[in-house]
């Protein structure tokens, strides 16, 4: 705030501010533009990167605005700034009960608009600002939505559902910054829900492909102060977001590819890859695939005749044995008792994840 000793030194500091270092700014009177030979000084250009924000200003003067503009531009400023300083200092609290601690204590204040109101004490709804109550109230809760994220993320490291936290939704929490970060904002945003998309529609998240690039996507966000995001993070996280959903979106591609080979049973298009990976049966890829289709043909076969074979896991597994070994001695492919019974062991746990529901994709 600047206290100016007449009117017209407090209109020229304000035409200097405006035209010099927001022009854009929505003013009530125009303002001439002004030009100096100085540039700015380094301090203020680290102190607007310091700030990430456009930095707006007010003139108050009784012949500028009508009365209740001018009481609207006070306000704000009051409001924006116990509004801010209240967000830097919540932000500063890792402990999750403090934080819940906070936020009862500004429900239950909450709370008291209605209990004015249904004593009939109308005259009190004055004496307490419950508007100001409410973004507070929504600042202690965001808060508190960061933290619960930041626990499950540590406490859950392994666990895929967290791709479905929704963690755009979480982790832009930006508040007084400038219309270009936000639409930096929003982009990173964008990609980051393209590439939680892609990831989810991945049908084999047991390769260790696809757990690498999960992997990747939660190295960028984690251990670090999700609400402290700065315009150099976003756009370098924006950066490896693409290259993370180009990834996956080849690697889905190739997998589209491989499960059309086996008439869109995903089943068998995991199996081939599990084969793959092994190492020890074959590398091969048309001896896999011929193989596997004639296994596919058979198991296919036995259930559609008799669904009841999958309520007998164990007799299903010794069925499925058989045929695995008499189409791998039909291709002419060498099978170790130990391999016969990993491939068994794969094609039955995916047969049964499909007729109890439990899969995943």
């Amino acid at each position: 705030m600047v206290v100016c000793d007449s009117a017209d030194l407090a209109r020229k500091l304000f035409e200097i501010f405006v035209s010099k270092y927001n022009p854009d700014q929505k003013i009530f009177e125009s303002v001439e533009p002004y030009s100096i030979a100085a540039e700015p000084s380094i301090e203020f250009d680290n102190y607007k990167k310091d700030q990430k924000k456009i930095i707006t200003s007010s003139i108050i003067l009784h012949d500028i605005g009508t009365k209740e503009e001018r009481k609207q531009q006070v306000d704000d400023f009051k409001d924006g700034n116990n509004a801010e300083l209240f967000s830097k200092q919540i932000s500063q609290i890792e402990d999750r009960n403090k934080i819940l601690e906070i936020k009862k204590a500004l429900e239950m204040a909450k709370n008291l608009y209605n209990i004015i109101r249904l004593s009939g004490q109308y005259e009190l709804l004055d004496k307490i600002d419950f508007k100001k109550l409410n973004e507070l109230y929504g600042e202690a809760s965001r808060h508190l939505d960061l933290l619960n994220l930041k626990e499950s993320l540590q406490n859950n490291p392994d666990s895929t559902n967290l791709l479905n936290v929704a963690l755009e939704n979480i982790l832009f929490m930006f508040r007084k910054i400038s219309e270009e970060e936000m639409i930096i904002a929003d982009q990173l945003k964008d990609m980051l829900r393209k590439t939680r998309e892609a990831l989810g529609g991945n049908f084999d998240q047991n390769d260790p492909e696809f757990v690498s690039l999960y992997d990747e996507l939660k190295r960028l966000f984690d251990k670090k102060n999700l609400d402290e995001i700065t315009q150099e993070n976003m756009k370098n996280n924006i950066g490896s977001l693409q290259v993370i959903f180009d990834k996956v979106t080849e690697l889905n591609r190739r997998n589209d590819l491989l499960k059309a080979k086996y008439e869109y049973d995903a089943k068998y298009a995991r199996l081939h890859k599990r084969i793959l990976e092994n190492g020890k049966i074959s590398n091969k890829v048309s001896e896999i695939g011929e193989t596997l289709l004639d296994i596919k043909k058979h198991t296919d076969e036995k259930v559609l005749i008799n669904t009841k074979l999958l309520d007998n896991e164990s007799f299903f597994n010794s069925l499925v044995l058989q045929m695995v070994i008499k189409s791998f001695n039909k291709t002419k492919i060498t099978l170790q008792p130990e391999s016969a019974r990993y491939i068994n062991n794969c094609l039955v746990k995916e047969v049964m994840n499909e007729y109890q529901g439990t899969q995943k994709w």
